[in-house]
């Protein structure tokens, strides 16, 4: 059984960190148009829940490859 590689294992927090980016972008530009911090908080809060969620369904959709096909198998079998 082989351990997964240091890419696999941080590809989580790949995603994380993007949506993150996201929501501090999202709530940058409402603070400078309001001026209203909380507010601003609010939308980085939605914008970060939502391209988290958007994300992972575009990750879910996306068709493994012929070598996680395998190691998918080999997983199962070992179990």
């Amino acid at each position: 059984m082989s351990t997964p590689t240091r890419r696999d294992r941080l590809r989580p927090l790949e995603l994380i960190g993007l949506s993150a980016v996201i929501a501090a972008f999202t709530g940058l530009i409402v603070l400078m148009s309001t001026r209203v911090a909380y507010e601003s908080l609010i939308w980085a809060g939605v914008a970060f829940i939502v391209s988290l969620v958007s994300i992972a369904m575009i990750v879910l959709a996306i068709k493994p490859k012929r070598e996680e096909l395998t190691d998918i198998e080999e997983l199962d079998s070992s179990h």
